[in-house]
């Protein structure tokens, strides 16, 4: 992409963007919801391309006016002052280009929405699910990190410990453009706790990470819902196997089922199914626009085939490796903690290098 080409498509969004904010003062746009949101979100997206653009275009002022000094200046003082402001400026504009080609591909119009997490025990048995449950707590600690919220509402106990499957919401800034590079097969190799030999076993775990569907993005008919309430089983006091709160929602035309059962109300976890509900139908026209992406890309380091093995542990070396990458680290306990920004930073570095060549070609 040429300089001139840049600064053309960054004139274009810098209109957009006055457009769009002139927009949001229209009485009119503040009475439609719906629109009103998009347009937030637009102008949200918009702001920090306008923003280096004026850097962009500052930098580039300067440069012209260090090279007529140059051309017009008697001084030598000043010429060489000018030459010195010349080298600095040559050297920022290279990284902030790259920035801007970065800022200019289209965004995954997905990246900011919460997001709900799936995970499910694979091949290994009881090694399995409590393999599933160091996932589920990395991922809480990551969250935690993040100061996002972690909601759970479903899960499935394994017999030894862990979950052979639990479900649960992360709300916050951005969440599934940076949780999505998480979909896919997790692989354990570690001596299980129940192993008496000393013998190194190999168990699985899937992770699924799904935009959450807002209110607005799909209709849901309620002559399409069957509504069935039951006893919440696991903790929770007095209420727990003596009240119907739990929830399980039928989607009759696709046969898709959710459940929600850890809110002692009936309200609160009908709500809660909704959304998920919501989610799972929205995924299904979701997953048609990530398997174009991929036919498209050689790798598809983000969801991709959610059946692919993306990730091993290894406890013998205190090794952890992506295999979409090829990334291989040594410091298992702190990634296990939670310790997650290396990995997914790289996996975005990577992700962004190639939607840059694609842009190219």
């Amino acid at each position: 992409m040429s300089r001139n080409t840049i600064l053309e498509k960054l004139e274009g969004v810098r209109l957009r963007f006055e457009e769009v904010e002139q927009m949001l003062t229209d009485p009119q746009v503040a009475n439609d919801m719906q629109r009103y949101i998009k347009l937030n979100k637009e102008y949200r997206d918009l702001e920090p391309v306008v923003k280096a653009y004026g850097e962009y275009r500052n930098v580039l002022s300067n440069i012209d006016s260090a090279k007529e000094i140059l051309a017009a200046e008697k001084d030598e003082e000043m010429r060489e002052m000018a030459r010195m402001e010349l080298d600095d400026l040559h050297e920022k504009i290279g990284p902030m280009e790259e920035k801007i080609r970065l800022l200019l591909l289209p965004a995954d119009p997905e990246d900011e929405k919460n997001a709900i997490v799936e995970i499910r025990a694979g091949t290994g048995g009881d090694e399995a699910s409590i393999f599933a449950g160091d996932l589920f707590r990395m991922y809480g600690k990551f969250c935690e990190n993040k100061r996002w919220k972690v909601e759970i509402t479903h899960y499935n106990e394994g017999t030894a410990g862990g979950y052979k499957e639990v479900v649960f919401n992360v709300s916050g800034q951005g969440v599934y453009g940076v949780l999505k590079y998480e979909s896919g097969v997790h692989r354990v190799q570690r001596v299980p706790q129940t192993e008496t030999q000393g013998r190194v076993h190999t168990s699985a775990a899937t992770v699924a990470v799904l935009p959450e569907a807002e209110e607005f993005d799909i209709d849901l008919r309620p002559d399409d819902i069957r509504k069935d309430t039951y006893c919440s089983s696991g903790p929770g006091g007095q209420s727990v196997n003596t009240t119907y709160s739990a929830i399980r929602l039928t989607h009759i035309p696709s046969g898709i089922v959710v459940t929600c059962q850890d809110q002692k109300s009936q309200l609160k976890n009908l709500d809660k199914a909704m959304a998920e509900l919501r989610t799972r139908l929205y995924n299904l026209e979701y997953q048609k626009y990530i398997d174009e992406i991929s036919s498209k890309r050689k790798t598809m380091v983000s969801t991709g085939d959610r059946s692919a093995k993306i990730r091993t542990y290894n406890y013998q070396q205190g090794r952890v490796t992506d295999h979409r990458i090829n990334l291989t680290l040594y410091n298992l306990t702190v990634i296990l903690d939670g310790e997650l920004d290396e990995i997914i930073d790289k996996l975005q570095m990577a992700e962004n290098a190639e939607r840059l060549k694609a842009s190219t070609v």
